[in-house]
């Protein structure tokens, strides 16, 4: 397609839209493969078949644009995360079996998500940075379920429960794709929700499902 028709009959919106989308893919590929060290403004704008002013006319620098590849990936994540646990049954081990299950196959299906949520995001300062706020969000999501659910529960228990609980997820995932826990997924996830189930996770609801039950 020649520059000049390229954008023919697309309005300044969605042509602005429609560029940063080019960018943002063009990142994710670069990134998930390569790290750090794959991503210049050169190499984003070559593999999207732009020029630098549309880079700019989106983005400030590279981290801004990973910060996008990042919270798009998320939201990929938290789709799937969302269609398996209302898939599945309506019971603590059915729910966690689905959830954990649904991140751990995401991360791993295209190696390049798992890199960018949980490899990557532990060196790379603006990943590191969106990382501990998905984190923040999962332990504030149990600690709302735990309030709603058992209010006059003991509230320091809610609180350590719930850090476990985000932070066990995470280096799940990092160990999964580490390729340390071998290659069965489900037996990975069995273990994991009976390790929940048996420690301190058992005393805490299930906070997608819980989330769910109130939508």
């Amino acid at each position: 397609m020649s520059r000049a028709t390229r954008w023919a009959g697309v309005s300044p919106t969605d042509r602005r839209a429609e560029r940063r989308s080019l960018l943002v893919d063009a990142a994710f590929n670069l990134f998930g493969d390569g790290g750090d060290a794959a991503v210049s403004v050169r190499s984003v704008c070559r593999a999207s078949e732009l020029n630098s002013r549309y880079f700019y006319e989106n983005f400030d620098d590279t981290n801004q644009l990973l910060g996008a590849v990042y919270d798009q990936v998320g939201a990929e994540l938290t789709q799937q995360l969302a269609a398996a646990m209302a898939a599945a049954p309506d019971s603590d081990h059915s729910q966690l079996r689905a959830g954990i299950g649904a991140v751990l196959e995401f991360s791993s299906t295209d190696p390049r998500r798992g890199r960018i949520l949980f490899t990557e995001a532990r060196t790379n300062p603006v990943l590191a940075e969106r990382r501990t706020k998905a984190q923040d969000q999962l332990r504030e999501l149990v600690l709302s379920a735990g309030r709603r659910t058992d209010p006059g529960s003991d509230r320091l228990l809610w609180e350590v429960g719930a850090a476990m609980y985000a932070g066990a997820m995470a280096e799940l995932a990092q160990q999964w794709l580490a390729g340390h826990l071998g290659d069965d997924l489900d037996a990975v996830v069995d273990r994991a929700v009976r390790m929940l189930l048996r420690g301190a996770g058992a005393a805490l609801p299930d906070p997608a499902r819980a989330a769910a039950n109130d939508g």
